[in-house]
């Protein structure tokens, strides 16, 4: 039996050594290395300058903005699934990520078409003597984007704790007196603290390293510290400098590991 767990896992190692591992040593070796091999702190340092900063809070103000607006949003109507009925909720689950199914790339100039000067909702209002709207290369375009992309990062979570709580536990609070607020305040929000930790870091990170979204939405006006990446990389071609301000941002995404594993520790917000 041991043996073929082992034989059973070797897939699953040489899936995670070729394609996880190795990459992130690469990302290391290049952040932490000049173009002639030698150690340096200097590619950290780069985030320092000027225009790096602006893009990493830029970056961080629309990631935490797009969160927020997210948690806001997904937790009503995670709530709204997690009581609703069994094929009620397989309905609207499945309404809900059927955009998922389609490609990121596709949905992101989906709504470039829909915000551009002459786009549908321009059109729209045009048609109606309604003057038309700035919407496209700005900062709520892109926070758009990232709602509209990373929303269902949030809704499952979230649903995965709540329609696991105990239906007794909630009957039993209104049982001993506690109004709907106090059910919702000292059990169900608590309860689902899991899910929340997971949402949030599963929409907070991608938000944080997105360049597709804020180069299709923001096009070149607006760069976050993921379009500075990407310009170092294919751009510049200055592996270094780009592995360097990597390795910066996998602060955030180890911060939001440390947190899931503080909150989290049966997973309860990620099997889903």
């Amino acid at each position: 039996m041991w043996k073929s767990r082992k034989i059973l896992t070797g897939p699953y190692l040489l899936w995670s050594i070729a394609f996880t591992i190795l990459p992130l040593l690469m990302i290391v070796y290049y952040g932490m290395t000049t173009e002639k091999g030698r150690f340096t702190w200097s590619n950290l340092a780069q985030i320092t300058t000027p225009e790096n900063l602006k893009a990493l809070g830029l970056a961080l103000l629309l990631s935490f903005v797009s969160t927020a607006i997210c948690l806001i949003l997904a937790y009503p109507l995670a709530m709204i699934l997690s009581e609703a009925n069994v094929n009620q909720t397989s309905f609207i689950v499945l309404i809900f990520i059927l955009p998922m199914w389609m490609n990121f790339l596709l949905r992101t100039l989906a709504w470039q078409n829909l915000l551009e000067k002459n786009g549908v909702i321009n059109t729209i209002l045009t048609f109606f003597h309604l003057p038309a709207l700035s919407l496209i290369n700005t900062p709520g375009a892109i926070i758009l984007g990232m709602v509209y992309n990373f929303l269902p990062f949030m809704v499952l979570p979230i649903y995965n704790v709540l329609v696991k709580i105990d239906r007794d536990v909630i009957s039993a609070a209104k049982d001993l007196g506690a109004n709907n607020l106090q059910t919702f305040s000292k059990i169900i929000l608590p309860l689902s603290v899991p899910g929340i930790i997971s949402g949030v870091t599963m929409v907070f990170v991608p938000s944080l390293t997105t360049f597709v979204i804020s180069d299709l939405l923001g096009g070149s006006k607006i760069l976050l510290i993921g379009n500075v990446i990407e310009q170092e990389f294919k751009q510049s071609s200055n592996w270094n400098v780009g592995s360097g301000l990597s390795l910066v941002l996998m602060i955030f995404i180890i911060a939001s590991m440390a947190l899931i594993a503080k909150y989290d520790k049966d997973g309860e917000g990620t099997a889903f």
